[in-house]
């Protein structure tokens, strides 16, 4: 009976604990990573996003140099504000904004918007990679 009943719920309860898995947001970085491996990405290095997180960028509009740092603070646990709107923007670090890295979508979303702004180009997979373990080791 017990054999039966796990045999009938296993087909119904994998995909809800693989969603499970994929919302935390170790799980959500993860998933990120191995697909950035598979674009061509190798080993992720924070110290690399360190370097690139204070680097100034000519701005592709003609405005003043930007960097990550003209939004987000040094610190990642930090709370930071937009240069531009004033908005203010939640810490990045996981261990403060517990939902933070948590939404691939979402993460996606920022790497998108983030990176053209900063950088005036996308990300690579490799950039991505290294400031997503940046980011998560921010404690």
């Amino acid at each position: 009976m017990r054999l039966t009943l796990i045999l009938l719920l296993t087909p119904l309860l994998t995909p809800l604990l693989t969603t499970a898995a994929l919302a935390a947001p170790g799980g959500a970085v993860d998933g990120l990573l191995s697909g950035y491996r598979a674009e061509g990405a190798s080993d992720f290095v924070a110290a690399r996003a360190a370097t690139m997180w204070s680097a100034t960028t000519p701005a592709p509009d003609g405005g003043p140099a930007r960097s990550c740092t003209s939004c987000h603070p040094v610190d990642m646990r930090a709370a930071g504000q937009h240069v531009r709107t004033g908005e203010a923007i939640e810490a990045l670090s996981p261990s403060v904004t517990a939902d933070r890295l948590s939404d691939p979508a979402e993460v996606e979303k920022w790497f998108a918007r983030n990176c053209k702004w900063t950088l005036g180009r996308a990300c690579t997979p490799q950039e991505k990679g290294d400031f997503l373990v940046l980011i998560q080791g921010a404690k």
